[in-house]
């Protein structure tokens, strides 16, 4: 096997950046979900319920990072300094430097709402990992619940394979899942059965398939809201009351970094 695409997302729920090259620390891809839009309490706010979110660009550059949505002028923000203050993932403590109220108005109009404010990851060693799958000291920024989400496109040709049997025309692309690596396959969904992936000098472990929600049926380009994929999920591939597609994994980096690039060779273990 080998990879296909590398992506990361800059702000969380935003739009993906396609890597060639992409350098792994402990925390996940460099970069990966450092910026957060939070509401009055805290909390993460989701394209989950703010689909537009998910056409905000986020270019990173030195000391900060420029966004840009359709209809809005751009929005160039340094890294803050400062104070910190706490925020939360999934009610996980993390902390955060707000990054000002130049963009807590550009992410209020875009939103359509009053109560939000972008943050800054600083120190992702500061969001500590479920115990349950990993290890003591595992870390990340503003993800779900772990560093790195792994996919196959042999998964998710079986996945449109089942949608085109239901409903054709309907097929959805890798980018509704919002993967860090692809691999070009195996079997389809043989990632659930490994237990580590070593990806050139990084190895990961796979700590637990990644449980899919109404994020997946967004259409990012359009934002409308279908069925699929999670009809198709629910019908062929469900583990109890969970539609899973796609491995959490956490990296374990010889050193501080590690860089990975498209057609690096991909092998499973356990």
């Amino acid at each position: 096997m080998r990879v296909t695409s590398l992506h990361r997302y800059p702000l969380k729920s935003g739009a993906p950046e396609d890597l060639e090259v992409a350098e792994i620390e402990p925390a996940g891809i460099v970069g990966d979900r450092r910026w957060m839009v939070i509401d009055s309490a805290g909390e993460k706010v989701s394209a989950r319920t703010d689909r537009a979110l998910l056409r905000v660009r986020c270019a990173l550059d030195a000391g900060g990072a420029v966004f840009a949505a359709p209809g809005c002028p751009t929005l160039r923000v340094s890294e803050p300094v400062g104070p910190t203050r706490g925020v939360t993932v999934w009610g996980e403590a993390a902390s955060a430097r707000d990054a000002g109220d130049q963009a807590a108005h550009w992410f209020a109009d875009l939103l359509r709402r009053e109560d939000v404010r972008l943050v800054h990851c600083h120190e992702p060693r500061d969001r500590v990992l479920d115990p349950e799958y990993t290890r003591p000291g595992d870390h990340t920024g503003y993800a779900d619940g772990f560093p790195v989400l792994i996919t196959t496109q042999a998964s998710l040709a079986q996945v449109n394979a089942w949608i085109e049997a239901e409903t054709p025309g309907c097929a959805v692309p890798m980018r509704r899942f919002r993967p860090n690596i692809v691999l070009d396959g195996d079997a389809p969904f043989a990632e659930e059965r490994w237990r580590t992936l070593r990806i050139g000098e990084v190895e990961v472990d796979l700590v637990k398939p990644c449980g899919r929600c109404v994020l997946t049926t967004i259409d990012p380009a359009t934002l409308a809201v279908g069925k699929q994929p999670l009809r198709a999920l629910a019908r062929h591939h469900r583990t109890g009351s969970r539609t899973n597609f796609g491995m959490n994994a956490v990296p374990r980096v010889p050193g501080d970094l590690v860089r990975l690039a498209l057609g690096d060779v991909a092998v499973p273990g356990g």
